[in-house]
């Protein structure tokens, strides 16, 4: 397979580019390249020292099995799209039809509007308007930023602009490898200690201690690996959780979060266009069907704001 490129984002063109996922923002700070899309404020490549570090995607395609975007205001899964507000049903559009679930949010398919925008920095926002099955108005704000030690930070912010209660779960969908080293080949570490057992639409029914092919907290070979599992009871240190992806060279690159996000959701799949296998780790506030399940589903009071942090960085050095 051809190697892939760096987005190219450059105006200078007898006529302005076109992008299926919207205008592109290159962010530059030394040896570190990121680049954000206007379509659902994704991650469409994240670099260092020339090194790919995220999965990415054509100019004219839109992002398979949701690269890098952003999830709000909820991440994962409702069941049958489905939920109760103080006693009456809310339908939400199935946008899953395999599993007859809503999937992964509401702007999915939105345009971000640029907030503020610097050589390091971008941060993008986004309405929801209140609409069958979600009758609420909030805003999603997602700042990127590179920094000092160049490594890539997130923070996504939801805001209340309603007169009642909103409830919601945030997350991101990223999907990590570490250049042309064959994911497969790679080493996979997520410090968690309990994984939910879902049914096979992905739904959670129960939770139990990690075990075979959910217990990734000493590293599996990718390779090995076929799972989509939500895991929680994270192990944080400093206030930081982090999951990684480990070369036999030394080299790597972790996904970190803080406490505002104690569940991470890992998917290895050989659906990825190109790739044999590939790898999301996924940051979020909550488990799919939160909705549902109340399961540490928060809700925002009118005119407050909730963020939570996430971010990549790596070890793009081979040990000698």
């Amino acid at each position: 397979m051809t190697p892939a490129a760096a987005p190219d984002s450059s105006e200078n063109h007898s006529e302005p580019r076109r992008y299926a996922s919207g205008r592109q923002y290159e962010l530059r700070r030394g040896d570190a390249l990121a680049v954000v899309t206007e379509l659902a404020a994704g991650l469409r490549w994240y670099s260092r020292a020339g090194i790919q570090l995220t999965e990415t995607y054509g100019d004219s395609d839109i992002p398979p099995g949701a690269t890098g975007i952003t999830l709000a205001p909820w991440a994962n899964r409702v069941e049958d799209g489905v939920w109760h507000l103080d006693g009456k049903k809310q339908q939400l559009d199935i946008t899953e039809v395999s599993r007859n679930n809503a999937s992964h949010g509401l702007l999915r398919n939105a345009s971000y509007a640029l907030v503020t925008e610097s050589e390091f920095s971008v941060t993008l926002e986004a309405p929801v308007f209140p609409q069958h099955g979600y009758p609420f108005l909030v805003r999603h704000r997602v700042e990127y930023s590179l920094a000092e030690d160049l490594g890539l930070e997130v923070r996504q912010t939801l805001i209340n602009d309603s007169q009642a209660d909103a409830p919601f779960v945030l997350g991101a969908h990223p999907y990590l490898r570490l250049g042309e080293t064959p994911s497969e080949e790679l080493t996979l570490t997520v410090s968690a200690a309990t994984r939910l057992v879902a049914d096979d639409r992905l739904i959670p029914r129960s939770s139990e201690p990690v075990s075979a092919d959910s217990d990734l907290r000493h590293g599996r070979k990718v390779g090995d690996l076929d799972v989509d599992v939500a895991l929680t009871d994270l192990q944080f240190d400093g206030g930081i959780a982090r999951h990684t992806l480990s070369a036999a060279d030394g080299r790597s690159v972790s996904l970190w979060q803080d406490e505002t996000c104690p569940f991470v959701h890992v998917f290895v799949t050989r659906q990825f266009p190109g790739r044999p296998k590939a790898v999301a780790i996924e940051p979020m506030t909550g488990p799919a069907n939160a909705f549902n399940s109340g399961d540490s589903l928060r809700w925002l009071a009118p005119g407050e704001s909730f963020t939570m942090t996430w971010g990549i960085g790596a070890a793009v050095d081979a040990a000698d």
